[in-house]
C-alpha cells in the first residue's frame, strides 16, 4: 500500500493568524527558539499497491480542486510514502 501525501499551505504573502496563536502559545510557554510559526494541512491518499503515474495526476488535480482554496492557500507538495508495515 502507498500513501499520497499532498501539503497545503497558506500562501507567504496573506496573515496566518493561526500560526501567530501558535507562536504565542509557544512564548508563554517559555519556548523562544522559534521566531514563526506557519499552519498547514496535510491530506493522505491510500493507494491500494503502488502509486502509479495516474493515481499521481489524479492528486495533483484533486490538490488544485478540491483540498486548496486557490486564493487563499498553495499546493506545496506531492509525494508518495510508503505505508508502515
Amino acid at each position: 500500500m502507498a500513501i499520497i501525501v499532498v501539503e497545503v499551505m497558506p500562501k507567504r504573502e496573506l496573515l496566518d493568524p493561526a500560526g501567530k496563536a501558535v507562536l504565542g502559545s509557544l512564548h508563554r510557554s517559555g519556548v523562544d527558539s522559534f521566531s514563526h510559526v506557519r499552519l498547514g494541512k496535510r491530506f493522505e491518499l491510500h493507494v491500494e499497491g503502488e502509486a502509479t503515474d495516474a493515481h499521481l495526476e489524479q492528486a495533483r488535480t484533486m490538490a488544485d480542486d478540491l483540498l486548496s482554496n486557490g486564493v487563499i492557500e498553495d499546493v506545496v507538495a506531492i509525494r508518495v510514502e510508503e505505508s508502515p508495515a
